[in-house]
């Protein structure tokens, strides 16, 4: 019906994406991504991220990818900070474990932060800016 007859106007489709959903699968992206790869580089090997702590990253990362697709701001901001808070806690134990263990050895220089490690601290960047974003244009 037209509006010159008194009735109202239809309503706008509901947008499935907010200002952070590209954040948002990118950094949950990475979560998972850097969940599968290695976390620390020693010289006899690597360890992967999978024998740690890489299984709750992973599962953060899905949150994250879930909430990018989430119309519903509150909502998506909370699959930001939650996933970014998790993995941040995970990747800054690692690091102090990674200096504990160099300083208790001494051997500086040979326990390196691995790509996956790297990755994840990249993932929660992201999504702590997505949070930032969807946050400022509420």
């Amino acid at each position: 019906m037209s509006p010159s007859n008194g009735s109202a106007a239809p309503q706008a489709a509901r947008r499935v994406l907010h200002p952070g959903s590209i954040g948002m699968l990118s950094g949950g992206l990475m979560l998972v991504i850097g969940s599968f790869t290695p976390w620390v580089s020693t010289p006899l090997g690597n360890l992967s991220g999978m024998g740690g702590p890489g299984l709750w990253v992973m599962c953060a990362g899905v949150l994250a990818l879930a909430g990018a697709l989430l119309p519903y701001r509150r909502i998506a901001l909370a699959h930001a900070l939650l996933p970014a808070a998790l993995a941040g806690v995970l990747v800054l134990w690692q690091l102090a474990r990674i200096a504990q263990l160099s300083g208790a050895t001494d051997s500086w220089g040979k326990l390196l932060p691995g790509v996956g490690l790297v990755i994840v601290g990249a993932g929660v960047v992201l999504l702590l800016s997505s949070a930032r974003r969807m946050h400022a244009a509420g």
